[in-house]
């Protein structure tokens, strides 16, 4: 497994990004644009996947990081309700809404997989390392 040193490593948060990216450029259509709610919702929500799974790793415990991952998949349940209400209200065609559920399913399946390793695994985060900061990420 290749060391993870900084959120942007993490598969899960760069799927995440793709997904927002992804939402982000549906809204910009017209029929999806003039429905401000939603589009205003959607495009909340999905960045709130990628910046809770960001701000959970930079807690530096696996405590917190749990907290805040299970708030991102909470997040990517919402996605998806927000993206049936889209299709309902014919602002994507099935496709696209198929593929973009396929997106937060595979990004929900990941968040829970890496839950429940940080919750078997005896790590308990960076910030419990027993050494002075100065040194921490600084092997000699």
């Amino acid at each position: 497994m290749a060391k993870i040193n900084s959120f942007e490593d993490l598969e899960v948060w760069k799927k995440a990004r793709v997904l927002a990216k992804d939402i982000y450029f549906i809204t910009k259509r017209e029929s999806l644009s003039k429905d401000y709610s939603l589009k205003e919702a959607i495009n909340k929500t999905t960045g709130s996947i990628m910046d809770n799974i960001a701000e959970g790793f930079d807690r530096g415990g696996n405590r917190e990081f749990i907290q805040f991952l299970a708030i991102a998949k909470a997040s990517a349940s919402e996605v998806r309700s927000q993206l049936y209400r889209a299709f309902d209200r014919n602002h994507l065609k099935n496709h696209e809404f198929e593929l973009l559920k396929g997106q937060v399913e595979t990004i929900s399946r990941q968040l829970s997989a890496l839950i429940n390793y940080l919750k078997s695994s005896e790590l308990k985060g960076p910030k419990y390392v027993n050494e002075p900061f100065e040194n921490y990420g600084n092997p000699e």
